[in-house]
């Protein structure tokens, strides 16, 4: 081996330092353990990488260990018994791993020999270290753009589903798991997946139940993280779909104190475990992704309100103007009626008089709609047969007028109601179907006086088409119960 370099390694620190990917690592390493069998004129190399938290070995990058060699001389990766020389490969006070040699080709190994490994393990404890903190600070980075995203996007207006959606998604890319999905307390007690991504199918995640009491639950409506090495066989995992899942992160998602659900990303069975800073910038990930759950939430509040204030300045200014001057109009028509001698005339009036009539009952009508919450479900008679006709102005092409008569909403009881709002549908179909069909008319009565003399409800639904039987003058549908 004359002539050989002995006195230096052929790896430059420079080179070292400026190492990030794991490609470049893996590079690095593979050449240094060539170039120490080399130098030292060994026949076989081994440079070993060292779990950090869990111990045991990540990675063995081998020289001369040839396929002719493994089967001569031991199992693959572990250099044969003979002349043997190590060194461990450390950073600081820390253990990253070791490199050895063995099958020292002339002679025994020499000091400086071992000298020259030592140079040689401080260059890949360099390389490692160096991989590891450009990995944690690209990762961290990802995470902090991910979270920024994730704020943006529910600032924008997404509703409640889309929003969870989007946490689910988001973390789940970041944290390169099986699955993102979000939990959220239920009325028992327990926590129920209400939305989940996966690289497929969801299958039968969403839905999902933790039974109140469980060991998993109490940690986490206790605000508590929960890790999991392996989801299949953790006794504290009892759903039904635990068993395709391995390592998992259960993070709560809570704001002031409050919890609003939890985010678990859960890897597939036998994947790799997540790391202290996988942990770490997850959880951090929750907290502020919470955060902007909540600060979404009280944005849509905000603009709702906008809208419910908006919606009341329109009812009052109909009501306190438009309605005002067309009862007033009415009224000089009625006045002007009275003197009127001519009976073709007083007829145009009376008519002009009736439709001003109608049209105020009509704009009644929208103020009250107008002072309904437009996101919450019709909760009486009347909000309930406004909703109505209003979703079948969509079909019709116009928006059916509508007149009360009578307390509805407290007079009709509720099985009556249901009752009423089948009818009304039926009618509105029937009306859809029929041709010329430009204008209807929904009345409802709630102190109509039925047969017998009992107290009732009475619906009359009125068009303009044509009849069945060919006449003209429209149809009337009449469906009328006790109250």
């Amino acid at each position: 081996m004359s002539g050989r370099p002995a006195d230096r390694p052929t790896v430059r620190l420079e080179d070292v330092l400026g190492i990030g990917d794991d490609l470049e690592l893996r590079t690095t390493l593979q050449h240094i353990v060539d170039s120490a069998a080399e130098l030292v004129g060994a026949r076989y190399g081994a440079l070993g990488v060292v779990d950090p938290e869990r111990g045991g070995l990540t990675e063995l990058f081998t020289s001369g260990t040839g396929d002719a060699d493994r089967s001569a001389e031991g199992p693959p990766g572990r250099p044969p018994v003979g002349s043997f020389l190590g060194v461990p490969v450390q950073l600081d006070e820390e253990v990253l791993g070791d490199l050895r040699l063995t099958g020292k080709r002339a002679g025994s190994f020499t000091e400086q020999d071992q000298n020259l490994l030592r140079v040689l393990a401080s260059q890949a404890a360099i390389a490692i270290g160096n991989a590891r903190l450009y990995g944690t600070a690209r990762q961290r980075e990802r995470w902090i753009a991910g979270a920024a995203a994730v704020t943006n996007a529910l600032l924008t207006g997404v509703n409640a589903t889309d929003a969870l959606m989007t946490v689910a998604e988001s973390a789940r890319v970041l944290a390169d798991a099986f699955a993102g999905v979000v939990l959220q307390p239920t009325d028992e007690g327990g926590m129920e997946i209400v939305a989940a991504s996966t690289s497929d199918d969801p299958g039968d995640i969403v839905g999902t139940t933790i039974a109140p009491g469980s060991p998993v639950l109490v940690q986490l409506l206790g605000g508590e993280a929960v890790f999991i090495e392996d989801s299949s066989s953790d006794p504290r995992m009892t759903t039904h779909v635990r068993t395709r899942f391995g390592p998992s992160m259960m993070l709560p998602l809570q704001s002031g104190g409050k919890l609003i659900g939890t985010l678990a990303l859960p890897r597939r069975r036998g994947g790799r475990p997540y790391r202290a800073v996988d942990r770490l910038l997850a959880t951090q990930f929750a907290s502020q992704a919470a955060l902007a759950l909540v600060l979404a939430d009280s944005q849509h509040d905000r603009e709702r309100l906008a809208v419910y204030e908006d919606r009341d300045r329109i009812a009052r200014d109909l009501h306190d103007l438009v309605v005002q001057r067309l009862f007033a109009t009415e009224m000089m028509l009625e006045s002007t009626r009275r003197r009127v001698t001519e009976p073709s005339l007083d007829g145009l009036l009376g008519r002009a008089v009736d439709e001003l009539d109608s049209t105020i009952q009509e704009v009644r009508t929208t103020i009250f709609a107008l002072q309904q919450p437009p996101a919450d479900g019709p909760t009486g008679v009347r909000a309930t047969v406004l909703r109505e006709t209003g979703g079948a102005a969509v079909l019709l092409g116009f928006r059916p007028s509508v007149r009360f008569s009578g307390a509805v909403d407290t007079l009709v009881a509720p099985r009556v109601a249901r009752e009423l709002l089948a009818a009304l549908r039926g009618a509105l179909a029937a009306a859809h179907r029929r041709d010329g069909v430009t204008a209807i008319e929904v009345e409802v009565d709630a102190t109509a006086r039925l047969r017998g003399g009992a107290d009732g409800v009475r619906l009359v639904v009125t068009d303009d088409g044509a009849r069945e039987d060919g006449g003209a003058g429209g149809t009337t549908v009449t469906w009328e119960a006790p109250r």
